[in-house]
């Protein structure tokens, strides 16, 4: 698979496609990486990336860990030649930390890609840190968030930021997928007023948090700007958006919503892995009249 660039996105595109008459709207999704061809008679695609979260910091010996980030999301409408290959790209969501002292790893973008032309890329979430060794508060950082980019983008938000990290005090939430109009909700954090934050513009929102648990961010969906995900109660995972599934919440198990959900941590007193990111995701339509973000962009 070719490497994808965070190069900065293109100017926003007004215009429609069109497609021969032999060419049926049409649509598919990749939740692995691969590549398209374009069909017959089809010259134009709108597509939508969302980048892979990031997973938590683990927790243990008065350690709770920062949430993973969500991953970011970038669509566009765009020319094509019939029968051309494009590369697809899908991010793997990153690992929560092995105990109290390892930091989350970060999750991996999503993109399609024309030769050495990165058309859209949705950033992948920031893994979250260890805690420090000591002193009350947030004492380590959230995972950042997941970016939107490409030669090919109209338009697209960042995921949000995963919760902070505690000293004698549970961990962070996770960030949740970026919205197409407006950015994922933040993570809770255990030992802050901050409480998290609702996803935006069909985002997922952040996770919350308690003193002994930490849910992960919810996801967003690929089938176009639906309702952004409302900040649940604590401490719950985070709601997905335009159809994203919620984050979970558990011992380790505290992981992202699809797509592009970060993970959560957990308690300071519980020894183990943070909670994982989840994968993110591509989805490609055409035919006449269908565009992202929200231009009977439903399955057909």
């Amino acid at each position: 698979m070719p490497m994808l660039s965070t190069i900065g996105g293109g100017s926003a595109r007004g215009f429609g496609f069109g497609s021969g008459a032999e060419a049926a709207a049409g649509q598919q999704v990749f939740t692995s990486s691969g590549s398209f061809t374009v069909p017959n008679g089809v010259t134009g695609l709108s597509a939508v990336c969302v980048g892979a979260g990031g997973g938590s910091a683990g927790t243990g010996n008065n350690r709770g860990g920062a949430g993973g980030g969500g991953g970011g999301l970038s669509y566009g409408t765009f020319t094509v030649t019939p029968g051309e290959s494009l590369s697809i790209v899908v991010g793997t969501g990153g690992s929560g930390g092995a105990n109290g002292t390892t930091n989350g790893s970060d999750g991996a973008v999503s993109g399609i890609v024309r030769g050495s032309t990165t058309l859209l890329v949705g950033g992948g979430g920031g893994g979250g840190t260890a805690s420090g060794a000591s002193g009350l508060g947030q004492v380590g950082t959230g995972g950042t968030s997941g970016t939107s980019a490409g030669t090919e983008r109209d338009g697209g938000g960042l995921g949000g930021a995963g919760g902070l990290a505690s000293y004698n005090g549970a961990g962070g939430a996770g960030g949740g997928g970026a919205g197409y109009s407006g950015n994922g909700g933040t993570g809770a954090n255990s030992n802050s007023s901050a409480n998290g934050t609702a996803g935006a513009g069909g985002g997922g929102s952040g996770g919350t948090t308690n003193q002994s648990s930490c849910g992960g961010g919810g996801g967003v969906g690929l089938l176009g700007e639906g309702s952004s995900g409302s900040l649940p109660s604590a401490p719950n995972g985070g709601n997905g958006g335009s159809g994203g599934a919620n984050g979970s919440i558990g011992n380790s198990a505290s992981t992202g919503g699809l797509y592009g959900g970060g993970g959560g941590a957990d308690d300071d007193d519980y020894v183990g892995a943070g909670g994982a990111g989840a994968n993110g995701g591509v989805r490609i339509i055409w035919g006449a009249g269908r565009s992202y973000p929200s231009t009977n962009t439903g399955d057909v």
